[in-house]
Parts: structure tokens; sequence; C-alpha cells
């Protein structure tokens, strides 16, 4: 019970910044602590805390829920991006993505195109085509400008205390 009074607002205040309605996201957790109860013999110390293992499982069943949706959109390689972020002090790539201050902050320092870029691919699940032909840019300066803008927020994420 403490883990989960410990860890369920935590893992419910991460979906709702992904803008996951909070009935899914209250269904995600229980199911993560679920997971977490039938999958305890599977954790390990040694790869990673418990807080980015229960991250982790929140992420993962949270897409594997959306992508049963006929409106799936790829934004994989954000999340690819997440798993590569090396951890720092001892914080996960994760969890230091849940700090929603520190991500806020990061994303306002990039520029205008790139911020907005980003909260539409990652946060409102466009795909780079809707973000394209809403925004009247070149599907290619769409990829381009979110590989930059995730470069960026990579390297200030890297550099933040």
């Amino acid at each position: 019970m403490r883990i989960y009074d410990h860890y369920a607002p935590r893992l419910l205040r991460y979906l709702l910044s992904l803008k996951v309605p909070q009935p899914q996201a209250e269904e995600v957790v229980q199911e993560t602590m679920l997971r977490m109860w039938r999958r305890a013999d599977l954790f390990d110390a040694k790869r990673a805390s418990l807080a980015t293992w229960l991250f982790r499982i929140a992420r993962n069943l949270y897409i594997d829920s959306v992508r049963g949706e006929p409106h799936w959109l790829d934004i994989q390689e954000g999340l690819d991006w997440l798993d590569r972020t090396a951890p720092e002090d001892d914080v996960s790539s994760t969890e230091a993505f849940t700090d929603q201050a520190g991500l806020s902050l990061a994303i306002d320092q990039l520029p205008a195109t790139q911020a907005r870029l980003i909260r539409m691919s990652y946060f409102e699940a466009k795909s780079h085509s809707e973000i394209a032909h809403e925004l009247g840019m070149p599907l290619g300066s769409v990829k381009s400008n979110l590989r930059r803008a995730f470069a960026k927020l990579q390297a200030g994420l890297r550099g933040a205390p």
C-alpha cells in the first residue's frame, strides 16, 4: 500500500500531463499497480529504480491502449529518444521527463516553431503529416525541426540541475 500511495498520484499526474483523459489515466495507473504486483519477481534494482520501472510500465500500457485506437499516431521516435537518454545523477530519463516544470521550461526555451511542433507531436499526439497540413509546412521541415527540437531538449535536460 505504501508503494501505491506514493507512486499512484505521480503516475496519474504523468499520464494527465500527456493529455490522457482522466478515466483512462486512472485505469492505466490501476493496471500498472496490478502488473507491478503480479510481476514483482521481474524487478531488478540493478537495472532500474522502482520509479523508473513503474513509469515505464505505465507508459507502455498507455501506448498499447492508444495503439488499439483508430487514430493511433506514431510518436515512437520521441519515445525512443526518451529511452536513449542516459540517466544522470541517479534520475531516469522518464523521471526527469515527468518533471512538468522542468520540461515546460525546456520547451519554452526552444524557438517558438520548435516548441509548437513538440507540443503538437508529443502532447497532442498529432502525426507529422497532420502537423504539416495544420501549419502549412512541408513535411520534411516538420520532421527536421522536430529532430532539432528533441536534440535541444535532450541537451537542455542533461544540463539541468
